[in-house]
């Protein structure tokens, strides 16, 4: 099979499309022939070095995937050989063939097409476990949303509105604040003209912005708001005011979800096939998709992702 390959750590111009070995499945996984992988802000961080894959998992990068089940191993639970289907991956999505825990994998919705499907389990499986499980986020709400344009922002606010809640969101153009609203979102602020935290009062803050934020986010909680951070784009450190924190009984989760054990991205996936597809079935949310891009031109998708100017995700297909 081809899988992206990092040459050395560096700029797009390091991805290069190579010949690797086939997967073959272990106990507990499926091999899925890949039809998309999606890019996500993590693949990035991998090219350049900083963001390694936890052990065991194919060093190519790619944290989704959609295609169709080829191979079952043993102790499988669930699929056969050509079930259409996504998976949440620890890596390895970049490439022709991949082997997953069948833990991690869903079947794709019906009324969503197979290449776009690539660019729902990372953000479904990262809103569902933290602005719902985590967070807890309830009918009536606010739910603030940092890179409302992004494709975790995108998701999010589908989502939180399926399920009641009001939406804002921060973008950094009129036009993306645009979009955001038409996707459903009750209100947008320019981050770079605007203070968040003088227009909203919010019961959950979804953060990709971190040390930056972190005492605007304090500020725009309701009193018993939750803080869930699961980026770190302004930097890892802030300085919190826990006097502020506890007047306002709120407080502040950070979470990740690649090195999660299997088991614990098991529950995840089980709640989002649960509470999140049916939604998906009905065509109430959908995957926003920027562009689609043919996965050995990796390199070019970096470039779309690195740009800040897409919405939504930037799918990598396998497909003519």
């Amino acid at each position: 099979m081809h899988a992206i390959v990092i040459d050395r750590p560096g700029g797009p111009e390091v991805l290069s499309w190579r010949e690797v070995p086939d997967p073959r499945p272990e106990r507990g996984e499926i091999i899925i022939d890949v039809a998309a992988s999606a890019v996500n802000r993590a693949d990035l961080l991998q090219r350049q070095g900083f963001y390694d894959p936890p052990p065991g998992t194919p060093p190519y990068p790619g944290l989704e995937c959609s295609g169709v089940v080829s191979e079952v191993g043993p102790d499988v639970i669930g699929f056969t050989p050509g079930d259409r289907v996504c998976a949440l991956l620890a890596g390895g999505g970049y490439a022709e063939r991949v082997a997953v825990p069948w833990q991690q994998v869903m079947r794709v919705p019906e009324r969503v097409d197979l290449v776009d499907a690539a660019g729902l389990p990372e953000v479904a499986c990262t809103v569902w476990s933290n602005v719902f499980m985590t967070a807890r986020l309830r009918k009536g709400e606010t739910l603030l949303v940092h890179g409302g344009a992004s494709g975790i922002g995108t998701f999010a606010i589908q989502l939180a509105k399926a399920f009641g809640s009001r939406v804002a969101v921060t973008a950094g153009s009129p036009e993306k604040i645009a979009r955001c609203l038409e996707l459903g979102a009750d209100e947008g602020v320019d981050y770079r003209r605007e203070d968040f935290a003088e227009k909203v009062q919010a019961d959950v803050i979804l953060d990709i912005i971190g040390g930056r934020y972190l005492q605007q986010n304090v500020r725009a909680l309701k009193t018993g708001g939750r803080i869930v951070v699961i980026g770190m784009q302004g930097g890892s450190k802030g300085e919190l005011d826990l006097g502020a924190l506890l007047v306002k009984r709120a407080s502040v989760h950070g979470t990740t979800l690649r090195a999660r054990p299997v088991d614990e991205k098991g529950v995840i996936v089980r709640g989002v096939v649960e509470n999140v597809w049916p939604l998906a079935d009905a065509g109430v949310i959908r995957p926003v998709v920027h562009a689609r891009v043919p996965m050995s031109e990796a390199a070019r998708a970096h470039e779309i992702m690195e740009s800040g100017e897409h919405v939504g995700k930037v799918i990598l297909t396998n497909t003519p």
